[in-house]
């Protein structure tokens, strides 16, 4: 099972809808993207996908962000959702890329609580402009 990572914490998800891979998408369906994906691949097609869920195969496996900057400056709209090896440092990060949630086993979970997800969870006013900023 898995759990949802969102600014307010650890929530359920609330996804009900198949979620299939690209090449058997389908309207009203989510998507897997794996973090090999051109982006490009999907142009003329985001208006058609509620979710897009992209997969981080590693913690230092960065491609995923650029993924989510990609899709989001395409115009995609939609439910942008990272599965995977993130981490709680990177959460900020995934953020600013453009995901609206976190998809983090149980296991990652359990190491790392939701304390530590929520303690990134004030993305916006928490990079280094801010600080900057003072």
């Amino acid at each position: 099972m898995s759990i949802l990572v969102q600014d307010q914490g650890f929530q359920p998800d609330d996804w009900t809808a198949p979620i299939t891979a690209l090449e058997d998408a389908r309207a009203g369906y989510g998507i897997d993207l794996p973090s090999s994906t051109d982006p490009v691949e999907l142009a003329g097609r985001l208006g058609n996908i509620p979710l897009i869920r992209v997969d981080f195969p590693s913690f230092a496996d960065g491609r995923g962000f650029t993924i989510a900057r990609q899709l989001r400056l395409m115009g995609y709209t939609g439910r942008l959702r990272a599965r995977g090896h993130v981490i709680a440092d990177q959460y900020a990060m995934a953020r600013r890329a453009g995901f609206d949630e976190v998809e983090i086993s149980e296991d990652l979970a359990a190491r790392q609580p939701e304390d530590q997800w929520l303690f990134r969870a004030d993305w916006r006013n928490h990079d280094y402009q801010a600080r900057l900023r003072g």
